[in-house]
């Protein structure tokens, strides 16, 4: 069985109030999303390297290529989704939203976690995004418990949940 309804059709783009857009981000971003990732990565290892052993202080160009590659055929198949956060003129990404089916128990249905590069920590955008993601999920998505890990409860807490079994 799906976690989404077999009718659902993702959105291809969101408007947030300050101007920047989200999208879904594929290989063909990876001159944007590496200098973003690579330039936040000891904060980003602190929140996902836990969880998800990334990103790795090794990582290369071509390895993040071939993540985004495969973030963009799981979106295109429903299996998670990989958002970019993005200025009107595109010129450089700002932070990620993941949308990704449940993986610990506590009934939720979808995981969601998201963040900006360093330079927009406490800035007015991140504070908008914070606002926009549960409020975008509730309006555009077919979700009804969605869990917001780093929010709803610590990356240690839900951890520490067991996983699903599949």
């Amino acid at each position: 069985m799906s976690w989404l309804p077999d009718d659902f059709v993702h959105p291809l783009r969101a408007e947030l109030p300050t101007g920047h857009h989200l999208r879904p981000v594929g290989d063909a971003d990876t001159a944007l999303d590496f200098p973003a990732v690579m330039g936040s990565r000891e904060r980003l290892w602190s929140v996902y390297g836990p969880a998800w052993g990334w990103p790795p202080a090794t990582m290369t160009e071509e390895q993040d290529r071939e993540d985004l590659a495969r973030h963009a055929r799981e979106t295109a198949a429903h299996e998670s989704f990989l958002y970019g956060l993005f200025p009107a003129d595109e010129s450089e990404l700002l932070g990620c939203l993941y949308v990704d089916p449940p993986e610990r128990v506590g009934g939720a249905d979808a995981e969601v976690s998201w963040w900006v590069v360093d330079g927009l920590v406490g800035s007015e955008v991140e504070r908008a995004f914070d606002a926009f993601v549960p409020r975008w999920l509730a309006d555009e998505w077919p979700l009804r418990a969605p869990r917001y890990v780093g929010r709803d409860l610590s990356w240690a807490e839900w951890l520490s949940l067991p996983e699903l079994d599949r």
